[in-house]
């Protein structure tokens, strides 16, 4: 199976099964004389952690990490700082129950990759969706909080803005809320609504889908490249890559396509600092492929969990017809732990970006107010 890895610069190749040993990652390309350790990765895994509510998997993954590489500390060098060499980090595996996914080692389930994974490579595992599962999205995680560090002058933040046909109210935006509920919901009003509604969705053995929005604040102008290197399209492209993701847009997205040009057009005035500023944001941060120097917003929309209690009608590797039901610990809503997993990718695709342009401008444009 090849395709393990993204980035350029900043460098991400993750390894492991749902229901293997351990699953991790080697982020390579990260700059020496960061200081790093478990305890700055470990936060962000307990974000995604699963079994923290009834609302998520009840599989219960401590998902504590390990760097076994690519870091050092002595006594001339207080603490623990990055060496400029890979970073490997190992999150082991405590809670599989294989035997639930036994009902389904010859048949597909439908929406699931499983036979895709089949047709393609003549082997798959069925115990949890191996490398489809969205347990591999933890080292993603890991690794994204390393891309922070890189990044240190960058917010990015994420929350949970529509379960199913329930949407938020955006004059209610709270950053404070996303950790004050189960649902990384901005909204509280909304988030009681969830509640409400998932658990209908979950007693009746189904799932939902939902739609994750991404805010990175204090990029500056400048990162990103025309055509083939567009900040947007990797977003896109990083975002495309988690499980279940089947939708990305960035700033108004599909809803750009119902404006005119000036209602889409963000309009520019001098700012009192000397530099541009912008009217309004529909392009979310990024223009021509690369960043304004504005918030970047990226909405991705995460379809229902294939996994569920209700019959449905399939096939398996034999050719002959089946009816699946998924026994197990699964999420009625994947798109709740999809959060800090969209975080994650942000974070990498915007530190590859800074090492991007670090390494062809330098210290940035001549144009003064750029700068």
């Amino acid at each position: 199976m090849s395709h393990n890895n993204f980035g350029h610069l900043f460098r991400v190749t993750t390894f492991g099964e749902s229901h293997g040993p351990a699953i991790g990652c080697v982020v390579d390309g990260c700059p020496a004389g960061i200081p790093l350790a478990e305890a700055d990765i470990q936060p962000f895994l307990d974000r995604r952690r699963p079994g923290q509510s009834r609302y998520t998997t009840q599989r219960q993954e401590a998902d504590e990490v390990k760097i076994l590489s690519g870091v050092f500390g002595d006594s001339d060098t207080p603490g623990q700082v990055t060496t400029g060499t890979p970073i490997a980090l190992q999150i082991l595996n405590t809670d599989q129950r294989s035997k639930d996914y036994e009902a389904i080692r010859y048949a597909y389930r439908p929406g699931h990759a499983d036979y895709v994974y089949d047709a393609k490579y003549g082997v798959r595992d069925y115990r949890g969706g191996g490398r489809s599962s969205a347990r591999e999205t933890a080292t993603r995680v890991a690794a994204g909080a390393i891309a922070r560090k890189i990044v240190a002058g960058v917010t990015i933040r994420g929350a949970l803005v529509q379960m199913g046909p329930h949407r938020i109210d955006r004059a209610a935006w709270d950053w404070d809320e996303v950790e004050r509920n189960p649902f990384f919901c901005p909204d509280a009003n909304a988030a009681e609504t969830f509640a409400a509604y998932l658990d209908g969705v979950r007693k009746a053995g189904s799932s939902i889908g939902a739609v994750v929005e991404i805010v990175a604040e204090g990029a500056p102008v400048g990162w990103g490249a025309p055509l083939y290197g567009k900040l947007d399209a990797d977003l896109a492209a990083a975002l495309m890559s988690i499980n279940a993701v089947k939708g990305v847009e960035i700033g108004d997205g599909f809803g750009a396509a119902e404006l005119s040009g000036e209602a889409n057009a963000d309009e520019m005035r001098m700012g009192n600092d000397g530099r541009p500023l912008f009217l309004s944001n529909h392009a979310g941060g990024v223009l021509g492929g690369i960043s304004t120097g504005q918030p970047i917003v990226a909405r991705f929309a995460v379809k229902p969990t294939s996994s569920i209690l209700k019959p449905r009608a399939s096939v398996d590797r034999f050719g002959a017809e089946a009816e699946i039901v998924t026994k197990g610990r699964h999420d009625p809503c994947v798109g709740i732990r999809a959060v800090p997993v969209g975080e994650a990718m942000v974070a990498c695709v915007l530190a590859d970006h800074f090492l991007r342009h670090r390494a062809q401008q330098g210290d940035g444009p001549a144009w003064p107010f750029a700068r």
